[in-house]
């Protein structure tokens, strides 16, 4: 718009100047003073001309600036679009692995708590919503892995006299302690 408007007073200011000289060449002024005057005034036009011709100039200078600056923001545009894709179908990628993954999961949990005592189950999914998913820990180098906490010697030889099948909680986190192998016992 800033250049159409300089282009538009270029223009208005050329058509004043042929006119004024048409009038000049025609011998439609006669009277010297009007002539002289007549004359300055061409002068000016031919200043006010050549600023304008130089405002349009430093116009299309920033035209041109702000276009190579358009395509150069545009072309990261078009990277970052396909950048975005490319993480998009990635992401997707992941997400049907981690979907066929639980789902392996689902099915050996359900196996796996097949033939489980119904309060055993209870209690483990009251555990499992309060602690943030995790209601059984393993016992493992006489730590609780749910609450990373270590168990005293005393609580330890109560742990190892209990049997097998009775179910033990963490003092601290109160989440099912798991006896393995690597419990410290």
């Amino acid at each position: 718009m800033e250049q159409q408007k300089v282009d538009a007073d270029v223009e208005q200011v050329k058509a004043r100047r042929v006119r004024d000289r048409d009038r000049m060449d025609k011998g439609l002024i006669t009277n010297p003073k009007d002539l002289e005057r007549m004359q300055h005034e061409l002068q000016s036009l031919e200043r006010r001309i050549a600023s304008l011709e130089d405002d349009e100039l430093e116009v299309m200078a920033r035209v041109e600036d702000a276009q190579r600056e358009l395509d150069s923001l545009t072309a990261q545009v078009g990277a970052a679009d396909e950048r975005l894709a490319t993480l998009a179908t990635a992401r997707d990628e992941k997400l049907a692995e981690i979907d066929a993954e639980l789902s392996k999961v689902i099915a050996e949990r359900a196996a796996a708590a097949e033939g489980m005592p119904e309060d055993l189950m209870a209690l483990y999914e009251k555990l499992r919503t309060q602690k943030g998913g995790v209601g059984a820990a393993a016992l493992h180098q006489r730590r609780c892995t749910g609450c990373q906490l270590g168990i005293d010697t005393a609580e330890l030889a109560v742990i190892k006299r209990a049997p097998s099948n009775e179910v033990i909680r963490c003092e601290e986190c109160s989440r099912i302690l798991v006896r393995t192998p690597e419990s410290g016992l």
